[in-house]
């Protein structure tokens, strides 16, 4: 009988002091995309948020735009680093526009009513669309503006991943805005292939990214959005907010790295994993060291 009550208080001693202690928090599961950019940036919010002493999980190269929300709006992943432009475009489905604070709200506000998301503060990186081609095919047809390059398009072949072929701001959008229509859309499974693909003359016409390193190594000639089609593309991270309120220190971490992530420096991280062969945990190590966290 008294071994019982023993026990018995033991269990309330246990249920007591387990009540007035902190609940220990899951570990925030980090998500990326399928390119080298976002496996650096996913990266550096995982390293910087272990210094912090937050313990993550990290379930990168999850795939294309949708396959990513996906798993964040289902709570495969707490987080991962998006593109304001993009989730206009691909998630909230709103009017395009060149002004970056409007876009911000208008993601926010949408992730945050509908979607159980939010924003985060967003970086500094804007990592707009470029469409690019080798200067003597520019040259060639006399193209300095996708105004000039929509009667030369008939003539020509443009490659790019799929999803791009059915976003308002792929090849739609300048169909509609340019009259921009290809004698052919070449479909690559992966955005690397583009540039490869276009220096070998195997296409026409493809785009870049600002941080893309590659535009510059081989001088590639951009075409002037003279009318405004692509909307600002600021990376900032997307996180579940049932993650945020259960982990507030997220934000916190997260929000200091953002004005330090730049074009030029992310520009100089995706070269040292793509054509100096490092390791994205690598260079986001070098990242963190360098900016002093």
């Amino acid at each position: 009988m008294f071994s019982t009550i023993l026990k018995a208080a033991g269990i309330g001693l246990a249920i007591a002091i387990a009540s007035v202690l902190p609940a220990q928090a899951e570990p925030v599961k980090i998500g990326s995309k399928n390119f080298t950019e976002q496996f650096i940036v996913a990266e550096i919010y995982a390293q910087a948020l272990e210094k912090a002493g937050i313990e993550v999980q990290k379930r990168l190269n999850l795939g294309a735009t949708q396959i990513a929300h996906t798993a964040l709006t289902s709570g495969e992943i707490d987080l991962y680093p998006e593109y304001t432009g993009t989730a206009l475009a691909a998630v909230v489905k709103g009017e395009l526009t060149s002004d970056a604070d409007k876009i911000y709200a208008d993601v926010k506000t949408y992730y945050e009513g509908q979607l159980g998301l939010t924003l985060l503060k967003p970086t500094a990186i804007n990592n707009g669309y470029a469409i690019v081609l080798l200067p003597e095919k520019a040259e060639e047809y006399k193209l300095k503006t996708l105004s000039d390059l929509g009667p030369a398009s008939k003539d020509l072949t443009f490659g790019a991943e799929g999803t791009f072929g059915e976003r308002k701001d792929g090849l739609p959008g300048l169909e509609s805005v340019y009259g921009i229509k290809f004698k052919e859309f070449v479909k690559f499974a992966k955005l690397g292939i583009r540039y490869s693909a276009l220096t070998s003359k195997q296409i026409d016409v493809s785009f870049g990214f600002s941080t893309d390193w590659q535009i510059e190594e081989s001088k590639l000639a951009v075409l002037d959005d003279d009318k405004g089609l692509f909307p600002p593309y600021y990376l900032v991270p997307i996180v579940r907010q049932d993650a945020l309120k259960a982990n507030p220190r997220i934000a916190e971490v997260l929000d200091k790295i953002a004005p330090l992530l730049t074009n030029e420096k992310m520009r100089a991280m995706n070269a040292a994993v793509e054509r100096d062969r490092k390791e994205p945990a690598e260079v986001a190590a070098e990242f963190l060291a360098a900016e002093g966290i």
